[in-house]
């Protein structure tokens, strides 16, 4: 893990107004040192220096991340997303070396008004009380633009990409993409598990693909330059959706259903699919997602075990991570909210060794280092490793976001 950057003032999320007068204060995770240090490289001193600088030099971009700050009680999760009042880890993400996050907000989890979350008026709710607390700072810029991601590069900030995983707010409203898109939302999923208007979601015992009206938000996607994803779709509508579109499509946060077979993982056909329609996979560490046979207990190893696989089948330029990590207690979060993420249907039966958390990919802080230390570690050279940790995204990204 890097020391803070130097561009970064200690800036704390609303930190402008009074503490437990304008808003309810919440006792809150710590964005470092949570949990234990991963101890599962053995790096010499010119491999992690190797790693400092390919880290802090280079462009990274992570395609999927929540990096906000939890309740240190995890149980506390329902009553502070009903405030709305997310707190941005400012000082965990200036640790992190990523340049670019795409933050995916409270997705299934967003309950101000109602229990089952995904309503139009919460999704609004969230984004702009997030934009809110970021205007007030000068670290963190919201990215909009391929111009955007440079300017964090070259200014030593991060950039922060608005995302949404599933597009079950807009229900039959397509011009709702437009204002999203007016708020600064530059990637949008399909469905989240359950099917929604568009189509089918990766729980679903029967997945129809693709609606009409799906075609015509995945057409109004493409016109916009928003860049779709297809992680928690079902596998007729993610196939359907690459057939559709006319730009390439993400899949920011999931693994290969050839290493461990659940629905939560993309078969070898969607894969393919999406590689050959010039789109890029991020790879997934969501607790208990991407495990292997050989690594069983959910790892950074678990997970390069889904990186060498898919770059045997799709190819390197078509790899990246999406590591899907927060600032607390992932794996209680998941208990917590079992039944609005669809976890149960999602391993469809598949047992699994729990985890008290990812070793080495536990928060958006050490997620990159500890990538870049395996890649180095088994002899990746700096142009392979620069292309999956960012390089690969921004050539999809020029293409979608015009």
């Amino acid at each position: 893990m890097l020391e803070p950057a130097k561009r970064y003032t200690g800036y704390r999320s609303y930190e402008y107004l009074e503490a437990g007068v304008d808003y309810r204060v919440f006792d809150l995770a710590p964005e470092i040192g949570r949990v234990p240090a991963y101890k599962g490289l053995s790096l010499n001193s010119a491999q992690s220096e190797r790693v400092t600088r390919l880290l802090t030099e280079s462009l990274v971009i992570s395609l999927h991340e929540h990096p906000t700050v939890f309740p240190k009680d995890i149980n506390q999760t329902v009553d502070y997303n009903r405030t709305a009042r997310h707190q941005t880890g400012f000082e965990g993400l200036s640790r992190s070396g990523m340049t670019v996050v795409f933050d995916n907000l409270m997705d299934g989890t967003c309950c101000i008004t109602s229990q089952m979350g995904w309503k139009w008026t919460d999704v609004v709710a969230d984004i702009g009380m997030r934009l809110s607390d970021i205007a007030h700072q000068d670290y963190v810029i919201k990215v909009e633009s391929i111009a955007d991601v440079h300017e964090a590069h070259n200014s030593g900030r991060v950039g922060l990409v608005l995302g949404l995983e599933a597009s079950t707010m807009i229900e039959n409203e397509v011009d709702r993409i437009d204002m999203l898109y007016g708020f600064g939302v530059r990637q949008m999923g399909i469905a989240y598990s359950e099917a929604n208007t568009l189509g089918g979601g990766l729980k679903e015992k029967n997945d129809g693909g693709l609606t009409l009206f799906g075609e015509k938000a995945v057409r109004r996607m493409n016109k916009l330059g928003i860049a779709i994803d297809i992680s928690h779709s079902g596998d007729v509508t993610c196939l359907d959706t690459i057939k559709h579109s006319t730009k390439p499509i993400l899949i920011t946060h999931a693994g290969a259903r050839g290493v461990w077979p659940t629905n939560r993982m993309k078969t070898d056909e969607t894969l393919k699919a999406m590689a050959e329609r010039g789109g890029v996979l991020g790879l997934e560490a969501a607790p208990h997602t991407t495990l292997s046979p050989a690594h069983p207990l959910h790892s950074l190893e678990s997970v390069m075990d889904h990186f060498t696989y898919c770059v045997d089948l799709i190819g390197i330029d078509h790899v990246s991570f999406g590591p899907d990590t927060l600032f607390g207690d992932h794996v209680g979060l998941h208990d917590a909210f079992a039944d609005h993420l669809s976890l149960n249907e999602a391993h469809y039966g598949v047992p699994y060794d729990k985890v008290p958390y990812v070793d080495g990919l536990e928060n958006p802080a050490e997620c990159f280092w500890n990538i870049i230390g395996w890649l180095v570690q088994h002899d990746y050279s700096d142009d392979e490793i620069r292309k999956v940790i960012g390089g690969n995204t921004l050539r999809v990204l020029e293409e979608v976001w015009h």
